[in-house]
């Protein structure tokens, strides 16, 4: 594992953002599309690909367990899977970095196959939680091999035979939802997954697409159950990966906050069980229009154009969470320049993400003289018309807690400074660039 450099990273407010950009492709898509790839027999072909250090790491990951994936000079990718069965055992560990998705799905992927794969990542990734994923292989027969409390370094060796189960998913969470049901493509029989609280459906979608025998529906009880028939053979496809909806919320929510400011960001993906941002920022009455609607690949996508306006305090109810778990600290900045209270319910998953991003979010806002108060599982931040900013915020190597106080500081009254930038690159590569290309002003002291 490489160790970076801390890059302190600072922003100042100025003049209004204004123009169309396009974000980086959808991080939950692309690592799906070159897994699922992975496992098709014959080759899948992948436009807008999100060229990330997360994606990355994915994909020399499915190299290693004997896919061939590679890009052509006109940005496609190009993934020549080896079918559900027949992955190759690496030679050395797999490591993810900084990818917490990447991570706990391939465990999914590996963990029902009969080879031995050891799971690397750095110094954040080491330190968050892989039980509730590790706890349904482990029932389908994979052996793991952990330090304590499940954490990175491990180690699985999946069985000769996976067992298909049913899974009732106890907390709401599409990464343990997706590592179960890809398990099951190598599991004789059917597998079931139980969701009490619906999370967004990528995976569902996707496998449906390469071929996949996958059935949803719902149980008396209003729960989705997700029915996978194991060990298909599945087709390779040619996939457009839509717009981050998770990156396109900072330049959203900076030019909602900026004077002056208008901004249209294109081709965003709109899947119902992502866009719990856009819904609550019209509930703060953003002015916030979505454009020319159309649909790829069994997703829905359109462009999204913000106004500057007056924001106001709004109670975002908890089931609302798996739809924007990833959208609440830059949420947070938005809410600083509200008028009145938003209170957050609803968010003990930020304790396990990247960094503990409720606390870190917390602290962020003290650093730069916002009002709020911080719960077990709540955040309550009380707006104001105008933002001090000024403050130094420690990001723990969490990419969203880096980019959300960069945009808080282009609409402060002073610039606000993250300890490191560079972990950016692992979801949003050209950040800073785009922002300059709207007027914005983030710069890296000392970089050339």
């Amino acid at each position: 594992m490489t160790v970076q450099a801390a890059s302190p990273m600072i922003s100042h407010s100025g003049q209004p953002l204004k123009g169309e950009v396009r974000v980086p492709g959808d991080k939950s898509i692309s690592h799906r599309a070159l897994m699922f790839g992975a496992l098709a027999v014959g080759e899948t072909r992948i436009s807008g690909l999100l060229e990330s250090e997360d994606v990355h790491h994915t994909g020399d990951a499915m190299r290693a367990l004997g896919a061939s994936v590679h890009r052509s000079d006109d940005g496609v990718w190009h993934v020549r899977g080896v079918g559900v069965g027949a992955l190759r055992e690496p030679e050395n560990a797999l490591d993810f970095g900084n990818a917490g998705t990447g991570a706990r799905l391939v465990m999914g992927m590996v963990g029902s196959h009969p080879i031995t794969a050891t799971f690397i990542g750095d110094a954040s990734l080491s330190k968050r939680p892989m039980g509730r994923v590790l706890d349904p292989l482990r029932q389908m027969g994979t052996q793991v091999l952990a330090r304590a409390g499940d954490r990175l370094p491990l180690t699985l060796r999946g069985p000769e035979t996976a067992m298909p189960l049913s899974y009732r998913v106890p907390v709401p969470s599409a990464q343990v939802k997706s590592a179960v049901l890809i398990a099951g493509l190598n599991a004789p029989g059917v597998t079931t997954v139980i969701e009490p609280v619906p999370t967004r459906d990528h995976t569902e979608r996707m496998l449906s697409g390469f071929g996949a025998d996958i059935v949803t529906t719902q149980n008396e009880a209003g729960e989705r159950v997700i029915r996978l028939t194991g060990q298909p053979e599945l087709t390779p496809q040619d996939i457009t990966v839509p717009c981050d909806p998770s990156s396109a919320a900072f330049p959203i929510v900076a030019a909602l906050i900026t004077p002056g400011s208008e901004v249209t960001v294109r081709d965003v993906l709109l899947n119902p069980h992502r866009t719990g941002l856009f819904t609550t920022l019209r509930e703060m009455g953003a002015d916030l229009e979505i454009l020319n609607e159309r649909e790829t690949g069994g997703e829905r996508l359109g462009d999204i154009r913000v106004r500057h306006g007056v924001l106001k305090g709004v109670t975002v109810p908890a089931d609302r969470a798996p739809s924007m778990i990833d959208e609440y600290p830059v949420l947070a900045i938005a809410a600083a320049f509200a008028q009145g209270e938003t209170v957050m319910l609803g968010l003990e998953e930020l304790r396990v993400k990247e960094s503990d991003r409720l606390s870190a979010v917390a602290a962020g806002l003290k650093a730069n003289g916002i009002d709020h108060e911080e719960g077990a599982d709540t955040l309550l931040v009380r707006g104001a018309s105008t933002v001090p900013g000024g403050g130094t915020v420690v990001t723990h190597l969490d990419h969203r807690i880096a980019m959300s106080f960069l945009v808080l500081g282009l609409a402060a009254q002073a610039p606000v400074t993250v300890d490191d930038g560079a972990p950016i690159a692992t979801s949003f590569p050209g950040f800073t660039q785009l922002f300059e290309s709207l007027g914005g002003n983030i710069e890296t002291p000392g970089a050339a």
